[in-house]
């Protein structure tokens, strides 16, 4: 038998621009004496330290608690791409569930350089090179950073296959701005319309715009999770649990296929959604609101038909009729998302369960979604690893 989960405190600091931020240790300092402080417990509580970053040194986790407390306990450093913070969440919840601690910290921080991805290892291979491969076939475009290319390649896709036009591209970029304006949190605050972001730089003609495009932030978050005997020994009543988590890695028709969406991960998103789903018994139709990896606004798209939202091919449809927003069938990115919040790696998966627990406990203000009960997260990483976490009312 598992142990019930509770999310007993969350931190984010602000994301900023790189070289407009502080550094990491102090970011990701904030972040944890925020959550510390919303769980009303002290570090010293803290049994387990999940780290989750990728553009840092090793023993980097290391360096950013101990600004914090100093107490022995394990420190482990996780790296898993995009996804690198929601899987620092995973160890964490995945240790109290098991029973092996009590209270654990998971956080995720990010001081990022300007401009695209890029690796930073050239004198071995390279772990992308298989994708690189298939995406060398079926998209070409070598010159382009690879995040880019990745992604408009599955927007090309996608719009080849159902006749997806740019525009919806455009509007889901401009949604994601619409709710940004709601969160002071946000590094991109200013709405703009569809016809705006279309106006703006392409990076690939006829498939992707500049603004289509997350930018690179620095940032951090925290979340504290505990298990219901040690909630009722510290006397804290948290009113957040975790209902189901899924990490999941590529199959091996993300090679076979010979398709840039599943390159980009389609097939992970299928696969842990459909985990969470059976694990909690609910359907997508029952989400009420989902943090999900809008890196891209064409992924956004793929992951409304990944996640279940709406069926395959039918994206185009399902942002055309309002359904990812308030009022519609799921409101999708309340937060603003990466592509207006900004994506700082290793915090964004942690900055997703900021924005859920707040939308599931009432607390979220300008943003809440009425009657948000179920709470849906997916953060994805190339290469690859996609975790989606599912969040409710603490029973």
């Amino acid at each position: 038998m598992q142990e019930t989960v509770l999310v007993a405190g969350v931190g984010m600091t602000p994301f900023k621009k790189p070289g407009d931020n502080m550094p990491y240790p102090e970011m990701a300092a904030l972040a944890i004496r925020q959550a510390l402080q919303d769980a009303g417990l002290v570090y010293s509580d803290i049994q387990d330290v999940y780290a989750g970053y990728v553009y840092g040194d090793s023993a980097s986790g290391q360096r950013a608690v101990y600004e914090v407390g100093m107490t022995g306990v394990p420190v482990i450093n996780v790296n898993n791409n995009c996804s690198s913070g929601s899987t620092a969440l995973y160890l964490a919840r995945k240790a109290v569930a098991s029973g092996s601690a009590d209270c654990a910290l998971a956080v995720g921080f990010e001081q990022m350089p300007s401009g695209a991805l890029k690796a930073h290892w050239d004198d071995r291979p390279d772990p992308l090179d298989r994708f690189n491969g298939v995406m060398d076939e079926v998209f070409g475009h070598p010159e382009l950073p690879m995040a880019i290319r990745y992604f408009a390649g599955a927007g090309r896709e996608h719009m080849q296959k159902y006749g997806t036009s740019l525009e919806t591209f455009a509007r889901i970029r401009a949604k994601a701005s619409r709710h940004a304006a709601r969160n002071p949190l946000a590094l991109f605050r200013k709405e703009v319309t569809a016809e705006e972001v279309l106006a703006s730089a392409p990076l690939v003609d006829g498939v992707m715009h500049r603004l289509m495009a997350c930018p690179p932030t620095c940032g951090a978050a925290a979340a504290v999770f505990v298990s219901k005997r040690f909630a009722q020994k510290m006397g804290l009543t948290p009113g957040v649990q975790v209902l189901a988590q899924s990490l999941v890695t590529d199959r091996s028709g993300a090679f076979t296929d010979k398709s840039a969406i599943s390159i980009a991960g389609f097939g992970m998103t299928q696969e842990a959604a459909r985990q969470v789903y059976e694990a909690a018994g609910v359907g997508p139709q029952d989400i009420n609101v989902c943090e999900l990896h809008d890196c891209f606004a064409q992924n956004e798209l793929l992951s409304y038909e990944g996640l279940g939202f709406c069926g395959i091919g039918e994206g185009e449809a399902f942002v055309q009729s309002n359904n990812n927003t308030y009022g519609g069938a799921v409101v999708v990115n309340p937060s603003g998302g990466l592509l207006s919040k900004g994506h700082p790696l290793g915090a964004t998966g942690l900055a997703q369960c900021f924005e859920l627990v707040h939308q599931v406990r009432g607390s979220a203000e300008d943003r809440q979604v009425e009657g948000a009960r179920f709470a849906l997260q997916h953060n994805a990483g190339l290469g690859g690893a996609t975790v989606v976490t599912l969040y409710g009312p603490a029973n």
